[in-house]
């Protein structure tokens, strides 16, 4: 796919392995499309959600709780729905209602912005550029300090928020799985970009997509903010294939499209099992690195019930909590010594070295890398 075929591919969706994609693309779109394995209740007002749970209408008492997320951390055997359903009988009278916003945090700067009333109390499913932009347009901060007691058992180099606001509650790395009977994990970025891989790689839009977007940080990271275009143009014109985000790229490799796509390193976590050929989901990391890729959540500073947002992230990052967010997201716990189960010790993989930019190294670049990226791209 030449760069110029990326633009026709971005409204793409299919229906795939949602829980790997951690923090999903959707929240990253404005395309309207609708969102995957969750109840569906859309309103009609200016701030158009899509809500998931049990409480319906637009009020919020002092025992409702609204949470912001993406679609797939809602809806069955997910996350959000376990979180939901232990948090509600651990609270006597609380009820949690999950609001899946089509542009996600966009959603709620724009509110700010317009003096509008966010109507919900917390949103999860954050990272580290979208703390940025919100910070930089808007004059004051849409989170506040949570102050959580459990806030200080999360794992060491996973906090990238100066402030303290938003809290990591799991973390992904970015990660390269293949066909190990079509192509070798190539050991360098470089390798990428030489005939043996014309063509074998599949990566998403850094527009739209979560995992696409970690991924262009990666190469930048790797070829630095003066060297990433060039080699970005190098993987273009090696046919790298880019589609609009994490499901229907996955899908393209799963149809055998091509033999690399851009994805997590818990793969095998979710496909190992009887009848799956595991040859086709081998994980590669380039230079020995993965792109740590943490999920964050947090408090808005005018939250209707700011108390009962505190509670509910704590139990976020207790033990119980940490684990099921794991098995159910398909990545790594946020919280020290939490232990997910057999299945994260034989097939989930860790790099030896993980790269990520912090909060101050993103603040006044990430957007201008990101639309360089796209001109580049759809140039």
């Amino acid at each position: 796919m030449k760069r110029r075929t990326f633009l026709r591919t971005a409204g793409v969706s299919v229906v795939g392995a949602t829980a790997l994609a951690g923090c999903t693309d959707a929240e990253q779109t404005d395309d309207g499309s609708s969102p995957t394995g969750a109840e569906t209740d859309t309103t009609t007002e200016t701030n158009t959600d899509t809500r998931t749970g049990t409480t319906t209408g637009t009020s919020t008492s002092e025992r409702t709780l609204r949470v912001a997320t993406y679609s797939s951390f809602t809806g069955e055997d997910t996350a959000g729905n376990w979180l939901k359903s232990a948090f509600e009988s651990a609270h006597d009278g609380v009820t949690v209602e999950f609001v899946t916003p089509e542009s996600g945090l966009n959603q709620y700067i724009l509110r700010r912005q317009q003096g509008a009333p966010l109507d919900v109390d917390a949103y999860v499913g954050l990272n580290t550029s979208e703390l940025v932009r919100a910070d930089q347009e808007l004059e004051e901060s849409l989170f506040a300090v949570p102050d959580l007691e459990r806030a200080g058992n999360v794992k060491d180099g996973l906090q990238t928020d100066p402030e303290g606001r938003t809290i990591p509650y799991d973390t992904g790395y970015i990660a390269l799985v293949y066909d190990e009977n079509e192509v070798e994990n190539p050991a360098t970025f470089d390798a990428l970009t030489t005939d043996p891989y014309r063509g074998d790689l599949i990566a998403q839009n850094a527009q739209q997509s979560d995992p696409g977007r970690a991924f262009l940080l990666w190469t930048i990271a790797a070829k630095g903010p003066d060297g990433y275009l060039e080699y970005w143009r190098d993987l273009l014109d090696n046919d790298v294939k880019i589609l609009s985000d994490w499901e229907p790229a996955y899908q393209a490799y799963q149809n055998e499209e091509a033999p690399m796509v851009v994805s997590y390193s818990t793969d095998q976590v979710y496909y190992h099992g009887e009848g799956v050929d595991m040859s086709r989901h081998q994980v590669g990391f380039i230079n020995d690195q993965g792109y740590a890729n943490p999920e964050m959540m947090g408090l808005f500073a005018d939250a209707d019930a700011p108390e009962l947002g505190r509670e509910f992230m704590d139990f976020v990052l207790s033990p119980e909590a940490q684990a099921e967010i794991a098995v159910r997201n398909v990545q790594f716990p946020a919280v020290a010594g939490v232990d997910p189960g057999e299945a994260f010790s034989k097939y989930a993989y860790e790099p030896d070295e993980p790269v990520t930019f912090t909060y101050d190294e993103l603040a006044g670049n990430v957007d201008g890398w990101i639309e360089d990226w796209a001109r580049e791209v759809s140039a």
